[in-house]
């Protein structure tokens, strides 16, 4: 029995429980709540280590790092980085314009007496003529015999070039090719990757893999030029100037560096005589 107005038991249930009509499904029933959408969660990014996170401070400290050998062709980089050896980039850009003037390519140089390259090189205050001379006319000769007078793209096919090892092929291959299969490690990358705790060794072929485990491919060429352009500016042997260098606060070594990623002294020579 209705009192007054009452809702009805029915009524009651047609409401909800603010006493608002509840929606009804089939059969009665409420119709389920529809499952919110949530967007796809997106895949965090790995965070770039700690060496990644310096290289790149480093980059913008030295955005126009490059190589220093002056070059027109990968022929003139090859010859060129062949006569780097144990010699200043400085030195040899003097040189190559006047051996270029008289050999400008593989097979004017593969037709050249030896004696004759290490005269002019001598001529010009590079060390090591002969031993020089002989390595870039023989190389000049395996590129005309075996690749047409062209520089190879692979590291296994330059390293079998008189004086060209994995250092130099990867010089070749990095800035002439775009393509390098390793990091060029010279003294400067040496240097800086111990004083940095990239790593712990003191053999380049070590060092090198221990870059190449933290840096991936597409940075291998630009690591070597930013390393050895800092090492050139900043970071030097002796004296490093660690209060104007800005990634200080990154690097175990800063403010002690000189005493790391040096070469120890040589042993005194009989009778006393320091080397």
């Amino acid at each position: 029995m209705r009192r007054g107005n009452a809702p009805s038991s029915a009524e009651t249930a047609e409401r909800g429980l603010g006493g608002s009509p509840a929606p009804v499904g089939r059969g009665g029933r409420r119709p389920p709540k529809a499952a919110a959408v949530r967007p796809a969660a997106r895949k965090p990014r790995k965070p770039a280590s700690a060496p990644q996170a310096t290289f790149a401070r480093l980059r913008v400290l030295h955005p126009d790092a490059h190589c220093e050998l002056d070059h027109r062709s990968s022929f003139e980089l090859l010859v060129a980085t062949v006569l780097s050896a144990q010699t200043t980039d400085v030195l040899v850009n003097k040189v190559t314009p006047h051996l270029f003037g008289a050999y400008p390519d593989a097979r004017a140089l593969a037709r050249a007496d030896p004696a004759e390259v290490g005269a002019l090189l001598r001529r010009l205050g590079m060390g090591m003529f002969n031993q020089k001379a002989r390595n870039v006319v023989g190389l000049a000769r395996g590129l005309v015999e075996r690749h047409g007078g062209e520089v190879p793209r692979t590291l296994a096919e330059l390293v079998k070039l008189p004086g060209v090892g994995r250092k130099t092929a990867n010089v070749v291959l990095g800035v002439a090719f775009g393509a390098p299969e390793g990091v060029v490690v010279d003294t400067h990358v040496q240097r800086l990757s111990q004083r940095l705790g990239w790593t712990k060794s003191d053999k380049p072929e070590q060092i090198e893999r221990d870059l190449v485990a933290l840096f991936p491919q597409r940075d291998w060429d630009m690591l070597s030029h930013t390393l050895i352009f800092h090492g050139r500016r900043i970071c030097f042997a002796r004296k490093p100037a660690c209060g104007g260098c800005g990634i200080s606060d990154a690097c175990p070594s800063a403010f002690h560096a000189e005493n790391v990623g040096r070469k120890a002294p040589r042993s005194p020579r009989r009778g006393g005589a320091q080397a």
